[in-house]
C-alpha cells in the first residue's frame, strides 16, 4: 500500500486523564508560590525553606498581552483573479473554504518589512520603547533569509541594546509556540518585554496551477507584546502543545532531490562536484487528511488547555483559531458548544496566512473594539509538523 493511501490518526491525549502539572502548561495564580527545580520537580511553599540550597528558580511572575499590531501586503487577489489561472470560480472557493480574497507579497516587498510594521504597531499600543524589548521571536516558515529574519527585524526596530532575536519554525502553529515560549522566558528567565511576531508568505511556495492549494493561502504579519506582570494580573492561564511527525507527509514543503547518475566515479573521485544548488518543492498538502486531523485534535486541545487553566467553556468570551478553513472553524465551535457570534474570523479577507493568522485576527478584533480588555480568549493553532496547540489567554 502506498503511503498516500494510509489513514493518519494523530496521537491525541485524552482530556479526562491526570491533571497536567504546573511545568507542563498550568499557570494559575495558585501555582505562583511553587518552586521549580532543574529536574522539573515541584515543591509546595511549605518546603521552600528546606530547599534553599538546591539549584532552583522561584516562579513568581505572571505575563500579559499588552499590545498588538498587524500588516498586510498591498496586492489583493480575489477568487475571480484565481479563476483566470485555474478551473474554479468565486462560489466554488467560498463555499468550500470561506475565502474570497487574500493578500500576496510581490515585487521587492519583504516579509521582514511587514513584520517590522506589525511589531511597531504592537509597541506603540503597549507604549513600550524598542530599547526596552528583551527578546524578539519571529514565528515564520517562509523567511526572506534562510538564516532567519528576526535579527534584521530587531535592527530595523531600533533595539540598540542588542536583545536576542531568532526565528521559530512551526508553520501554522508557530504563533502559539512563540506565545508560550515568551511566557517561559518571562516566568523562568526574568525577561520583561518579549515581542512575538507571526509572519508568513507561503504564496512564494505555491504551485499556482494546483487548485487544491493555490486558493487557500495569503500573506501577512501580526505581532503581540508579552509583558511581565504580578501574579494577580496574569493573562496566560493554561496551554497545550503537541507534535506528531508521522503526519508530516500530509503537509510539507520539502527540499528537492538533485538527480545524479552517480556521485562518485570508478576511482572514488567526485564526478558531480560541486553539487547543484538546492531548492524547495511547492507546498504539498493532503487536504482531506489535514481537515480530519484539525477537526479531531483542536477541540480536544482546547479542552485540555481549559482544564489546565481551571476553567470551563462558559469562561470563554471569544474563540480565535488559526484561520485555515471556515468548515474547520464551524466544526470546532460546534464540538465545543461555542456560539457562532463568539468566533473571531477574518478568513474571507486574507485566507490562510499561517503563523500570522491568529495575531492578525486578534489585532483586527481588538482595534475594532470587539475584543475588550479583561476578556478571555481560547486560541488554537494547527498545521504542518503535524503540530497543534492551544492557549487560554486574557487580553490586556
Amino acid at each position: 500500500m502506498e503511503i498516500a493511501s494510509l489513514v493518519f490518526t494523530p496521537k491525541v491525549p485524552q482530556v479526562n486523564k491526570m491533571r497536567v502539572s504546573a511545568p507542563s502548561g498550568f499557570y494559575s495564580p495558585d501555582a505562583i508560590s511553587m518552586r521549580v527545580s532543574c529536574s522539573s520537580t515541584v515543591q509546595g511553599s511549605d518546603q521552600l525553606s528546606a530547599s534553599k540550597s538546591q539549584p532552583s528558580r522561584l516562579v513568581g511572575k505572571g505575563c500579559k498581552l499588552v499590545g498588538c499590531g498587524s500588516a498586510i501586503p498591498n496586492l489583493q487577489v480575489s477568487n475571480d483573479d484565481i479563476s483566470k489561472i485555474v478551473d474554479t470560480n468565486d462560489e466554488w472557493i467560498a463555499v468550500r473554504t470561506g475565502i474570497r480574497n487574500r493578500r500576496v507579497l510581490t515585487g521587492k516587498d519583504r516579509l521582514a518589512n511587514l513584520s517590522v510594521e506589525a511589531a511597531q504597531k504592537a509597541l506603540e499600543m503597549a507604549k513600550v520603547n524598542p530599547d526596552d524589548v528583551d527578546l524578539v521571536l519571529l514565528c515564520t516558515s517562509s523567511p526572506d533569509d534562510l538564516f532567519g529574519n528576526a535579527p534584521q527585524i530587531q535592527a530595523a526596530l531600533g533595539c540598540t541594546k542588542n536583545p536576542p532575536a531568532f526565528d521559530i519554525t512551526a508553520a501554522c502553529s508557530g504563533f502559539l509556540v512563540g506565545l508560550i515560549s515568551a511566557s517561559c522566558y518571562i516566568r523562568g528567565g526574568g525577561f520583561k518585554n518579549v515581542l512575538v511576531i507571526g509572519a508568513d508568505a507561503l504564496t512564494r511556495h505555491l504551485d499556482w496551477t494546483d487548485r487544491g492549494t493555490c486558493i487557500l493561502f495569503g500573506d501577512g504579519a501580526g505581532a503581540v507584546l508579552v509583558q511581565a506582570c504580578d501574579s494577580d494580573e496574569d493573562g496566560l492561564f493554561g496551554f497545550d502543545l503537541h507534535t506528531d511527525g508521522e503526519g508530516s507527509r500530509h503537509l510539507n514543503i520539502s527540499i528537492k532531490e538533485n538527480e545524479t547518475d552517480g556521485l562518485f566515479g570508478t576511482n572514488g573521485s567526485a564526478v558531480e562536484f560541486p553539487p547543484k544548488v538546492s531548492s524547495y518543492s511547492f507546498l504539498q498538502m493532503n487536504g482531506r487528511e489535514v481537515f480530519k486531523f484539525a477537526c479531531q485534535v483542536v477541540p480536544q486541545s482546547i479542552e485540555i488547555a481549559l482544564e489546565n487553566a481551571g476553567m470551563t467553556r462558559s469562561n470563554v468570551d471569544w474563540l480565535v483559531l488559526h484561520q485555515a478553513n471556515k468548515r474547520i472553524l464551524d466544526v470546532v465551535a460546534t464540538r465545543l458548544e461555542i456560539p457562532a457570534d463568539r468566533i473571531i474570523s477574518n478568513l474571507a479577507n486574507y485566507g490562510n496566512t499561517s503563523a500570522a493568522s491568529i495575531p492578525l485576527a486578534l489585532d483586527e478584533a481588538v482595534r475594532s473594539g470587539k475584543i475588550k480588555s479583561g476578556q478571555t480568549i481560547a486560541t488554537a493553532g494547527f498545521g504542518a509538523g503535524l503540530s497543534w496547540g492551544s492557549a487560554i489567554i486574557r487580553w490586556n
